[in-house]
């Protein structure tokens, strides 16, 4: 049965900074112009802002110029940064780094503390407000071509399958969204800009991407100890020092803070579990004293790019672009990447306006990444981009370092360090590397994965087809368990993935889809790239509320 279709002048996949700032900006643009352009917008999320997750500390410089009016017209940025912290971890220890020696990418003066899910949901509604179409609740689930080669849009995926694949009784096509452009603004590793950089090509003279995980909780601690607008960063334990990790914990309003840790997926242990290396970081006094008499209140994670300027794929094609984090704009030494989202998806929807008022379609927008090379947002990320390749040399040497190349060489340094490996390479043999004991959690401070999934309102339809996909369904026992102790038991920070012997005793990897909150990690991680993440039916996944 052929799939309805719909034209549209722009469709946008996903609900993100990216996506809305996109879509807000074509708006814009017609309608100063005096003229008439279709937007339309998919989120796979259940709503907007459901599959949002950030830390986040905002800063609001591509917020001030797409929507100059933000203060005064409800944008939830209400917790201005009002003190920073960035502390060096012993076990039982922390020294603070005075300010004064901190590269400015730590500085966070005139930024502020938000939910990102929060922000999403409000550049909705400016949006809608605006005449953009938006649909959640749809998952863009394949990229489609015209007979020329060029992307003319989308289709959203089906809904009502059963396990098998087959059309279960409530059985639903999905539709074809097309579009004279597509903008792909998934976040990191986006499932449809995966296939559309090897399809296209588009890292051939990229280094390979470099990730990181991020897990955060959200709390509501003790008034006394709320300090509005207070932003900490930590390095050190309980990472190894040739480790890539560090933790943060924001005071947003409202006596709620957001604590979480970020772990380069770049490391080689397969012992090691980012997961509850974060809840280890809660432990450490000077963490722990803000979470005492609190109460967690929500759980997620997701993956991040980190690889910077060197990483950047090529961002456009034909009928098409990538922005925000689906290309890999994030600044990893800033730990910000919203603004990156917002002004890529700006600049992309100007070449686009451009594009369709000289009643061109589905060639290549190159104004848009010629206008990215001479934005500010070029500036920053050329400044940053020795970042990462400095912190995989370790904490000590990295930040050193990095230390010279901010304050020093203002980022201005004659060499760009490379980025060699992709991370999936890089783990070694589980022979090879400590095994590493965990604390059992306390369920006040730690607490296990499946309680922690719980909080995210994670729900998937267990009849659907599996989203996570093995290329070899051998793969996971005949190698990531004989050679890496099963690793995936570990990166995954929902619960995923098990090894359970069946009833002769034998191992096999039990997947648990139903837990999963579409962080992406498995997808990067797997030492074989053996596990492919595609969309469940829309709608599915976690439910954040204020993340």
């Amino acid at each position: 049965m052929e799939r309805e279709a719909m034209e549209f002048d722009a469709v946008v996949v996903g609900g993100g900074p990216a996506g809305l700032a996109a879509a807000i900006r074509l708006k814009q643009l017609a309608a100063a112009n005096n003229q008439e352009i279709s937007v339309c917008l998919i989120e796979k999320g259940a709503e907007i802002g459901a599959h949002i997750l950030s830390g986040a500390v905002m800063d609001p410089r591509a917020l001030d110029e797409l929507l100059p009016d933000w203060k005064s017209t409800g944008a939830p940025l209400n917790a201005p940064v009002s003190e920073d912290r960035f502390l060096i971890l012993s076990e039982t220890g922390a020294t603070q780094v005075p300010n004064a020696l901190l590269p400015g990418c730590f500085h966070n003066e005139g930024n502020y503390v938000i939910s990102l899910g929060n922000v999403c949901r409000w550049l909705g509604e400016q949006a809608e407000a605006l005449g953009v179409e938006i649909y959640p609740g749809f998952a863009g689930s394949e990229v489609l071509f015209d007979e020329n080669g060029a992307v003319k849009g989308v289709a959203t995926g089906d809904m009502g399958r059963l396990h098998d694949g087959s059309e279960g009784p409530n059985f639903q096509q999905g539709m074809e969204l097309h579009g004279k452009y597509t903008f792909f603004a998934e976040g990191c590793r986006g499932h449809l800009g995966k296939q559309l950089i090897a399809h296209f090509a588009l890292d051939r003279d990229a280094d390979p991407q470099t990730y990181g995980i991020g897990l955060k909780e959200l709390w509501e601690i003790d008034p006394a100890k709320h300090q509005s607008g207070l932003v900490i960063h930590s390095g050190g334990w309980p990472m190894q020092p040739d480790t890539y990790g560090g933790g943060f914990l924001y005071h947003l309003e409202n006596n709620q803070i957001a604590i979480g840790f970020v772990v380069g997926l770049g490391y080689e242990n397969p012992h090691l579990s980012p997961y509850e290396e974060f809840q280890r970081f809660k432990t450490h006094p000077e963490i722990r004293k803000f979470l005492e008499g609190g109460k967690r209140i929500a759980y997620g994670a997701r993956a991040l790019t980190a690889g910077g300027l060197q990483s950047l794929p090529k961002t456009t094609f034909p009928g098409g672009v990538l922005i925000g984090d689906d290309a890999g704009f994030l600044n990893a030494a800033r730990i910000k990447g919203s603004h990156c989202a917002i002004k890529t998806g700006a600049l992309a929807a100007e070449a686009c306006f451009e594009a369709l008022a000289g009643n061109r379609q589905r060639d290549e927008l190159v104004a848009y990444p010629e206008a990215f090379r001479q934005s500010w947002l070029y500036e920053e990320l050329h400044r940053a981009r020795n970042f990462k390749p400095w912190m995989s040399k370790g904490l000590w040497l990295g930040s050193l370092m990095f230390g010279i190349d901010q304050l020093l060489l203002r980022g201005k340094a004659p060499w760009t360090l490379r980025h060699s490996q992709p991370d999936h390479a890089k783990l070694k043999p589980a022979a090879d590397c400590p095994k590493i004991a965990y604390p059992k959690p306390d369920g006040v401070i730690t607490f296990d994965r499946l309680s922690s999934v719980f909080l995210s309102s994670t729900n998937h339809e267990e009849e659907q087809p599996c989203h996570l996909r093995l290329k070899d369904a051998s793969v996971p026992v005949a190698v990531n368990l004989a050679t890496y102790d099963a690793p995936e038991q570990r990166y995954c920070p929902a619960g995923v993935y098990e090894i359970l012997n069946d009833e002769n005793g034998a191992p096999r990897l039990q997947i648990n889809a139903q837990n999963c909150v579409h962080c992406k990690t498995c997808d990067i991680k797997d030492p074989t790239q053996n596990i492919t993440w595609v969309v469940p039916q829309g709608g599915e996944g976690p439910t954040y509320p204020n993340m």
